[in-house]
């Protein structure tokens, strides 16, 4: 296919999914913009432990609770194995779990499930919430599950589609931006105990290969979410 046909093509494709498109811009500018980015990562960092913590649980580890800090950073606490397969799987899952969300939401608003997937979302925040320790990390899970029932309850339907759309691409580049911020910080040297580091200190690849892992996988994701939504046949939102 020729250059131009390839761009009249992509044209095309997101001319017919003006909302889609939309959506996407205005959680490109949330996720780059680093005021709206400081206010709104807390959300992606409830993804990331909520990762760790469930394949905790799904590997037999205890899970003792959820720290969630104003500086966005966060921690998962359990009792186990300090080696072995699951406590590797506990750690792979933290920066993946956030695109791999906004990929299953991508793909339940192009099924016309916007309500569902708020839904969804509201329910693993209430779980979340059982095990959070601290009182910052409970009023952001709190205020953040507010908001999906408040927008599942009250909006009408093309407001929750366009939110739930909104949501799964800030899930999508918000883990991207999470993944670029690991690999820039350890090449800085200020982030030298990440999951990662742990990661490296489990398996024979390298921290700076792991945090390269993550890059990757939360662009395959976004790339995934992409196809779903603006190829032939996508979402038409």
């Amino acid at each position: 296919m020729a250059p131009l046909e390839l761009i009249t093509r992509g044209y095309e494709l997101v001319a017919a999914r003006p909302a889609s498109l939309l959506a996407a811009v205005l959680a490109l500018v949330v996720v780059a913009w680093r005021p709206t980015w400081r206010l709104t990562r807390t959300a992606v960092t409830i993804a990331h432990e909520g990762g760790h913590a469930l394949v905790a649980v799904l590997v037999g580890r205890g899970l003792t609770g959820i720290r969630l800090h104003a500086d966005s950073s966060g921690v998962t606490y359990s009792t186990g194995a300090g080696r072995g397969p699951g406590v590797v799987a506990m750690f792979l899952a933290g920066y993946v779990f956030p695109p791999l969300l906004g990929l299953g939401g991508a793909v339940l608003v192009g099924a016309d499930a916007a309500g569902a997937m708020l839904w969804i979302g509201a329910g693993l925040l209430a779980v979340t919430l059982l095990q959070i320790r601290n009182v910052y990390g409970g009023l952001a899970v709190v205020a953040t599950g507010a908001l999906l029932v408040l927008v599942a309850l009250r909006a009408d339907e093309e407001l929750r589609t366009g939110f739930a759309a909104a949501l799964s691409w800030f899930l999508l580049f918000g883990g991207v931006k999470a993944c670029l911020e690991l690999r820039r910080g350890r090449r800085g040297g200020r982030l030298r105990h990440s999951d990662a580091d742990r990661l490296a200190e489990l398996t024979p690849l390298s921290g700076g290969a792991w945090a390269a892992f993550f890059v990757l996988a939360s662009v395959a994701a976004t790339a995934a979410a992409g196809w779903v939504v603006f190829a032939p046949g996508g979402a038409p939102a």
